[in-house]
């Protein structure tokens, strides 16, 4: 039986990228995209490698980046046309094999096990694909190999990027030598607090970890401990599948606020407008969700504050006045009076929309009648055409957020 070959295809500096291509006079001058610095989503998106020399970093703030690369160009982003070429790069991607999984707007994994016998060895395809993405799109692509997902990533995300050609293996023949002396916050799955609790027991590098006796991370974190020694040790079960996003476990929105929020009843405002877009979405895709969470990120970037709560809801619900009480209790349960500068809402334990339990204490009928009239009229209408009074204060968001896909403009 044949190993699986697996790859993870990464698009060097995407945005940037496509910047350039769009706008060849940009060629050779140091380019950053970011947010719209007027309204305070200055955050680096993507730098190129000429900023990046200068020490520009992704998720860096803009006056920092600016800073040290005094002479970029700034950009605002366009998310309509970073999603429409990283859609073309995934229809190109299929003419390899056609188990092609999107990753991120920037990354598929794509499973050319069976593509092997007739395209060749795993670095004949990898290096076809580099090829072809930069002929087509005029994009640098690096490719990870491994016969998983995890190694994949891992092959890509530090070794990759860091050869010339673009293309690194990482397998059980060379994991030791190549992957295991990273730092432990190097592995995929471990962020800034796991990292640190793993140092706590005297676990700084991968192979530390993955040499680690199982059961003691077991009795620590249960089956997540299991699941970082497997990583740990090149193992993962989870096949590249071209529906992971049919079935979503949560529907959410996120936004960076324009300025500092301190008073409780303008981030009022803005939980609404996100509870009332998290359930449109939610009616869009026609689910209804059972746990409401929220997320807050504070203003101090040094100390950092805020606070991830959720609750279970009495009854599944897709209508937005559900979800904004649920996700106002939390916040004021939860907030500890500071400034904030980012807020989220989030509706998971998802279920069919068509499939639930009427409750005789909730006027169902009611929500869905008002919710089909609010959705004709933004469908026909768009999103402008009709807000709650609370929107046209100085705190509303939502003539903004009408102007963006995900979160930035189009």
């Amino acid at each position: 039986m044949r190993d699986n070959v697996i790859f993870l295809v990464d698009m060097q500096s995407f945005y940037a990228s496509v910047e350039k291509v769009d706008h060849p006079e940009l060629a050779d001058k140091p380019l950053i995209v970011s947010g719209d610095p007027e309204r305070r989503s200055g955050v680096v998106l993507a730098a190129c490698p000429l900023a990046k020399k200068f020490g520009v970093q992704n998720a860096s703030r803009l006056w920092e980046a600016v800073q040290k690369c005094p002479n970029a160009v700034i950009v605002r982003p366009r998310m309509q046309r970073y999603l429409d070429v990283s859609i073309q790069i995934t229809n190109t991607l299929n003419q390899f094999t056609n188990l092609v999984e999107p990753y991120s707007i920037d990354e598929q994994f794509l499973d050319v096990t069976g593509s092997t016998r007739l395209l060749g060895e795993p670095l004949v395809i990898a290096e076809n694909i580099r090829s072809t993405i930069m002929n087509e799109f005029g994009i640098n692509a690096r490719v990870g190999i491994g016969p998983n997902k995890v190694l994949a990533k891992m092959a890509c995300d530090h070794f990759s990027k860091k050869n010339k050609n673009g293309i690194f293996q990482l397998d059980p023949s060379n994991m030791q030598q190549e992957m295991w002396p990273l730092p432990v916050g190097k592995m995929f799955g471990v962020g800034s607090r796991m990292n640190r609790h793993l140092q706590g027991m005297g676990i700084f590098t991968i192979g530390q970890l993955a040499n680690f006796p199982l059961e003691l991370l077991k009795k620590r974190w249960g089956i997540n401990g299991q699941v970082l020694w497997q990583i740990a040790n090149g193992i993962d079960y989870s096949p590249v599948t071209v529906n992971t996003h049919d079935r979503q476990k949560a529907i959410g929105h996120h936004m960076t606020l324009p300025r500092d929020y301190e008073d409780p009843q303008e981030i009022k405002v803005v939980l609404l407008e996100l509870s009332e877009e998290v359930a449109r979405r939610s009616r869009m895709k026609q689910y209804m969700g059972s746990t409401v969470s929220v997320s807050i990120r504070g203003a101090n970037f040094d100390f950092p504050t805020g606070f991830h709560r959720q609750v279970k809801l009495f009854s599944p619900t897709n209508f937005g006045m559900d979800i904004f009480h649920a996700a106002f209790q939390l916040f004021e349960k939860h907030w500890d009076g500071s400034p904030i500068r980012s807020v989220g809402v989030n509706l998971s334990q998802l279920q069919p929309a068509h499939d639930y339990q009427l409750n005789l204490f909730d006027v169902q009928i009611k929500k869905e009648r008002i919710s089909k009239a609010l959705d004709s009229i933004y469908s026909k209408y768009g999103p402008k055409a009709i807000v709650r009074a609370s929107s046209l204060t100085k705190a509303g968001q939502a003539y903004h957020r009408a102007e963006k896909v995900g979160g930035h403009y189009k």
